[in-house]
Formats: structure tokens, sequence, C-alpha cells
């Protein structure tokens, strides 16, 4: 039976303690307000990330891991004594994540055999697309197998998610600064996407409310589903939104986690974010 090791990195907001559970190593981005710098989740956790962000005026940057901490990650596997390592990042249309971990395969090549795929995706879209690829790495699947179930899932993944402010996403440039001033204006509460693997707006809606009841009829018109999460940005209306999901027709359960600094940065606070993988 073959013993692969799944790797990934912060971006999916995996909680460390199912991370742990489930043999997944997950590499950390890094998180910069202003001259501090912190690791993801080592030295920032999503709680204090959330308190930072309610205290700075100025908004977070984020930066890839660097190839040498995947290359750690996966010189590691290979010292554990697993025979090869799939590796599942952060989408590359928005990050160099991707290409650092590709960086760190070729440098271990002769070692252990890595295979880098990247996920489309982000926060818990990539997350539940992690959490497959360690049930079927745990199943004794081989590195081939996981990395076409992986290729397979992140084309059946769907991530939304309800923004409280366009401000984040137009000063990161995910969104143009004509949309953002009409939906000031206006007090539209967008609800976004990603398409391709970046981010693109999906509705406009009026109220906080609607756009939350848009997340979770998404979620049933997409059903039945495979797996299912919600990522809680510092949202005060958390616990409604979840209540909204009641009954949606899922193989796996609910997961409710924090949204990280990673994808936080770029959303705000108060955004809820709906991730999905439909039933094959």
């Amino acid at each position: 039976m073959a013993r692969v090791r799944v790797v990934t990195d912060s971006a999916c907001d995996l909680p460390p303690s199912l991370a742990g559970e489930r043999d997944v190593v997950v590499v950390p981005l890094s998180i910069r307000f202003g001259s501090d710098e912190f690791v993801d989740g080592s030295t920032l956790s999503a709680d204090e990330f959330w308190s930072r962000c309610a205290e700075s005026a100025e908004l977070p940057e984020t930066s890839a891991p660097a190839p040498g901490a995947f290359q750690q990650a996966f010189l590691a596997a290979a010292d554990d004594g697993y025979d090869g390592v799939v590796c599942i990042t952060l989408s590359g249309a928005v990050s160099a994540t991707l290409q650092s971990a590709t960086t760190a395969a070729n440098e271990v090549a002769d070692r252990i055999p890595v295979r880098v795929v990247d996920s489309r995706s982000m926060t818990m879209g990539q997350g539940l697309i992690v959490l497959d690829a360690a049930e079927a790495a745990a199943n004794g699947a081989s590195i081939d197998e996981i990395e076409a179930n992986v290729v397979s899932v992140a084309a059946r993944t769907r991530v939304f998610g309800a923004v409280d402010t366009l401000e984040h996403l137009e000063k990161g440039g995910r969104i143009g600064g004509a949309r953002a001033l009409l939906g000031s204006l206006l007090s539209i509460k967008p609800v976004v996407t990603v398409v391709d693997g970046a981010v693109a707006e999906e509705s406009k809606q009026r109220t906080r409310q609607r756009s939350l009841r848009y997340l979770a009829d998404r979620a049933r018109a997409l059903a039945p589903l495979d797996r299912i999460a919600v990522c809680n940005g510092s949202a005060p209306d958390i616990e409604g939104f979840v209540a909204l999901l009641d009954g949606i027709a899922t193989t796996h359960p609910l997961i409710v986690v924090e949204l990280g600094p990673v994808v936080g940065t770029h959303t705000g606070p108060g955004t809820v974010g709906l991730c999905a993988v439909t039933a094959s």
C-alpha cells in the first residue's frame, strides 16, 4: 500500500486540529501589517488577525512561502518514509505560492516524487479538496490516483463570499475602483465567487440579509453536495447564516472555520464564505 503525504498552504484555512488529525502538513504564508511581519497560524492566529484589522488604519498584505519552506516539508515526508507527496496549493491566479511549491518539488526530485496541483481555489474551497485528498491517501491510494482525484474534485468545487465592504478587494486590486465606488454609493452588499482561480463578481444584493440568503440559495441549488464548509471572517451574523443551511443534502457534515488572514486580507471583516464540492 502506498504511503502518500498531503501538503498544502495556509490559505486553505484548515483548523490545525483537523489538519493534524488527517496527517496534512500546512506550509504558512506571511502576513504584514506595515513593518510588522507574521507567520500565518504560527505567530498570528485568525482571531489576532481580525483584532489587528479592527485596530489598524492600513490594510495588511500577504506573501507566498519561500520555496525552501515547501522543500523542508517535502524532505520531511521523505525522512518519515513516505513514498510520495501531493501538494495542493492556493490558486496560481492570485498567488506565487504555486510557483514556490513547484520550484521546491524540482529541487527534491532525487529524494521523493512530488506532484504539485493548483487547487484553482482558496480558503475552504482549497481546504475541502485537501480533505478529500487526505482521505484518499489514508485509504492507500497511489500518488497518481490522488493527483487525478484532486483535479476532479477541484472541478466540482465552488466558492462564494458575502463581503461587508469592497474596500479590501478594491485596494488589493481584486475589483476595480469604479465598482467599489458604485457599491459604496448604493450601499450594495456584493457577493463574490471564484472563477478560473480568481475572484469575480457573482451578485449585487441590496442588504446584508439578502446577500446571506443568496449564498444559502446557491448551496441549495448545488445540492446534493459531497462536502460543504462555512468560513467566518469575524462576522457577527455567522450563526444565523449557518442556520440558513439546515437540511441541505451533503455526504460529509458541514464544517465551520475561521476565515484566515490570507483570504481575509483581501475580503475584510464581516466576510461570510460558502465553499462546496458537488456530488460526482
